[in-house]
């Protein structure tokens, strides 16, 4: 992972391989818990109060507010799909570091 020059000012940024450690510390832990905000209404509340859909390949979880789709999730064999576009923010919480 190398920083590459970004051709729209002179910042300089890293490949999306720079998330890895990141994604896997939120991912780690349970996101039902998150608060959600939706792109639609703007409601804000946990992904558990999300009305979610399991008839189609996959889940749908719609807000309770407006009934807009706010996260798709897919699953293969070997790989999933998630898609949060209806999410403006996620809040996860982390859990905290024990003093050893």
């Amino acid at each position: 992972m190398t920083p590459q020059d970004s051709p729209h000012d002179t910042a300089r940024y890293f490949d999306g391989n720079a998330l890895a450690g990141p994604l896997l510390e939120i991912f780690a832990v349970d996101v039902t818990v998150a608060d959600g905000r939706c792109a639609a209404c703007g409601l804000t509340g946990p992904v558990a109060a999300l009305r979610v859909y399991t008839h189609a390949p996959g889940w749908v979880a719609r807000c309770p507010g407006c009934d807009e789709v706010v996260l798709r999730l897919v699953r293969g064999p070997q790989s999933a799909w998630l898609d949060l576009r209806g999410a403006l923010s996620l809040r996860i919480p982390l859990p905290q570091e024990q003093a050893g």
